[in-house]
C-alpha cells in the first residue's frame, strides 16, 4: 500500500472525574489523532502521549512534532508491503515511541481494512472475548476508596487495579482486605514512586495476597526492581521500564519481574507489543494490556492487542463511560457481559468514527499529502 495522505488532529476532551496518581492528578485527555489514507481506505490511530511528560519523555506537542517532521516524510518514502516495514522504517530514530506508535497503529488499521480482517485477526488473535480490570485513582479517603471499590466489583470488573503512593498503601490494602475478603482480585500500582529504603513497607503488601505490585521503583530501573522481587513473595509487574522487546528479556533474565504490563505506546507500536508478547509467552510470563486513558480510538487498539493468547490477566480497557461522557467512537465500547468486552470482528479496529464528538473536541488538524503541501486548520475552542 502506498500511503497517499495522512492527517493529525489534536482534540482535548474532558474526564467525567478527575483521576489521581502518585504522578499527579488528571482531569481531561488530550490526544493526538492519525488517520493514514490509501486509496478508498482510511486507518485510524491515536496517540497516548499526555500533555505533559510525566509518564515518560514525551508530550503531545513533541509527538506532533515528530510526527511532522520526521515520521510521515518517511512514511510517503516508500510502499508498505505490511505494517511491520513501518516498525523497521522507524527504527533509525532513537525513543518518540508513543509518536511511532499513533502512525504506525494507523497503518495496521489500514492494512486490516485493505485486506478485510479484523485489526485481532491481523496481529493474530485468538479471543473472542476479552476479561477487563478496572484502575482506580488515589482517593481522597479510604472510605471514599471502598465505595468505589465496591461499585466495581458489582459492575464485574475481573480486576481491582488501586494506585498507591507513599501514605497511601498498606492501609487501603488491608481495609479492602477486610471489606470484600481474599477472593478479590487486587493489585497496586505505584507509578514509581517507592525505593529500597521502602523494602519493609512493600514487603509489608505480601500480606494482603495481591496479584502483582506494578512498577514500585524507578520509572527506568530493572537492578533495583530484581533485588526487590528477590524478597517478595508478591509478584513484581514492569510497566515503566520496559520500553523494547531487549528490555523485556533483559528484565526477565534478571528476575526483575514475574509480570509484564504491555503498553502499545510505550513500546513503539502494534508490531513491537506483538514481540513482547511472544517473548514472554516463551518464557511462561503472562502479560496484560495497560491503558493510558486512551479515548475510542486506542481503546480499540487495545482490544485488538488483548485478544493475543498470552494475554491472560485483566486489562485496563474499561469501558468508555468509565471515563469519557462522549466517546469519538460508535458503538461507545462497553461490556459485552460483566467485566468482558467483545473483540471486534469486522475490518479494522471495528468501531466507526463519531465525527461530531471530534469536531466539539478539536483543537487543530493538519493534513500532510504525499505529493503536494499540507493545509492547517486551528481550532480556537480551548
Amino acid at each position: 500500500m502506498k500511503i497517499e495522505r495522512v492527517d493529525l488532529q489534536r482534540i482535548k476532551i474532558p474526564l467525567n472525574s478527575p483521576f489521581e496518581t502518585s504522578m499527579g492528578v488528571e482531569t481531561h485527555k488530550e490526544c493526538i489523532l492519525v488517520r493514514a489514507y490509501s486509496g478508498a481506505h482510511v486507518g485510524f490511530g491515536e496517540s497516548v502521549a499526555m500533555d505533559v511528560p510525566v509518564y515518560n519523555e514525551e508530550d503531545v506537542d513533541t509527538v506532533w512534532y515528530m510526527l511532522e517532521k520526521y515520521l510521515i516524510p518517511q512514511l510517503f518514502s516508500r510502499e508498505i508491503e505490511h505494517p511491520d516495514d513501518v516498525s523497521r522504517l522507524f527504527s533509525w530514530m532513537r525513543r518518540n515511541h508513543m509518536a511511532k506508535a499513533a502512525l504506525e497503529g494507523a497503518v495496521w488499521d489500514l492494512y486490516a481494512k485493505m485486506n478485510g480482517l479484523s485489526l485481532s485477526q491481523a496481529l493474530g488473535g485468538t479471543r473472542t472475548t476479552i476479561d477487563v480490570g478496572v484502575s482506580i485513582g488515589i482517593e481522597p479517603t479510604i472510605e471514599k476508596l471502598l465505595q468505589r471499590v465496591e461499585g466495581f466489583i458489582r459492575d464485574g470488573y475481573k480486576k481491582i487495579k488501586v494506585k498507591i503512593k507513599p501514605g497511601f498503601d498498606v492501609e487501603p490494602m488491608r481495609a479492602i482486605r477486610n471489606t470484600f475478603g481474599p477472593d478479590v482480585p487486587l493489585m497496586a500500582d505505584a507509578n514509581s514512586a517507592y525505593t529500597l529504603a521502602d523494602m519493609e513497607m512493600l514487603k509489608a503488601l505480601d500480606g494482603f495476597g495481591l496479584i502483582m505490585i506494578e512498577q514500585p521503583l524507578a520509572h527506568d530501573d530493572i537492578i533495583d526492581h530484581a533485588t526487590l522481587q528477590r524478597e517478595l513473595k508478591t509478584p513484581i509487574c514492569l510497566d515503566e521500564s520496559i520500553h523494547t522487546v531487549e528490555d523485556a528479556r533483559k528484565a526477565l533474565e534478571l528476575g526483575s519481574c514475574r509480570i509484564i504490563n504491555i503498553k502499545i505506546g510505550r513500546v513503539g507500536g502494534l508490531t513491537d507489543a506483538k514481540k513482547i508478547h511472544d517473548l514472554c509467552e516463551t518464557r511462561g510470563v503472562p502479560v496484560w494490556c495497560g491503558g493510558m486513558l486512551e479515548a475510542g480510538i486506542g481503546r480499540a487498539h487495545n482490544i485488538a492487542m488483548a485478544s493475543l493468547s498470552n494475554f491472560t490477566i485483566a486489562g485496563d480497557t474499561s469501558p468508555s463511560h468509565r471515563y469519557f461522557a462522549e466517546d469519538i467512537v460508535t458503538p461507545v465500547i462497553d461490556f459485552a457481559a460483566p467485566g468482558m468486552l467483545a473483540v471486534p470482528t469486522t475490518p479494522g479496529i471495528g468501531f466507526d468514527i463519531n465525527e461530531s464528538s471530534i469536531r466539539n473536541a478539536l483543537i487543530e488538524h493538519k493534513s500532510y499529502y504525499a505529493n503536494r503541501e499540507s493545509t492547517t486548520t486551528v481550532i480556537p475552542t480551548w
